[in-house]
């Protein structure tokens, strides 16, 4: 089974290509996907609807695993990020991919066993968990992996 594993956001997207082999889960592509700022805000969100549609394209998943949104503080920057999540979701319609979100509570403990992990612990149980073959910059790249690592851990669950 191949996913699509989303940490979503509007100037910088976690984005992870996942398959699900018989024994082990299987990264086959990640990126952290930039907008500039430059950019009118209804630009920056065709870009992002486009290099996702573009990944739904070439690599055919079965479904859609992203991050639901946590917000203390900026109401403007909740906005945007929403807004964007608004696309990816649409994104993931037009291709009839079933969508499954996940809380950072539940991320943090599909992956480090414990819901109130570091990022830094969640960072190094990632690369313990999956074969990364590359240097990843942001944790936004991270963060997809992980919500796609959920995806595969709750799956197996519900077979249990």
């Amino acid at each position: 089974m191949i996913i699509i594993a989303i940490d979503p956001g509007y100037e910088r997207v976690g984005i992870a290509i996942l398959e699900k082999s018989t024994s082990k889960e299987i990264l086959l592509f990640s990126e952290c996907f930039k907008t500039l700022a430059t950019e009118s805000h209804e630009k920056r969100l065709l870009q992002i609807g486009t290099e996702i549609s573009n990944l739904i394209t070439k690599y055919k998943p079965e479904a859609l695993a992203i991050e639901n949104l946590f917000f203390k503080n900026n109401a403007k920057t909740v906005m945007k990020v929403s807004e964007a999540r608004g696309v990816m979701l649409y994104e993931a319609a037009k291709n009839d991919l079933p969508v499954s979100e996940f809380t950072p509570l539940q991320i943090k403990v599909a992956v480090t066993g414990y819901g109130k992990s570091e990022k830094s612990q969640v960072i190094e149980m990632v690369k313990r968990l999956i074969k990364i073959d590359k240097i990843i910059k942001h944790d936004d790249e991270y963060d997809a992996i992980a919500a796609g690592l959920t995806f595969f851990a709750s799956i197996n669950s519900i077979k249990k």
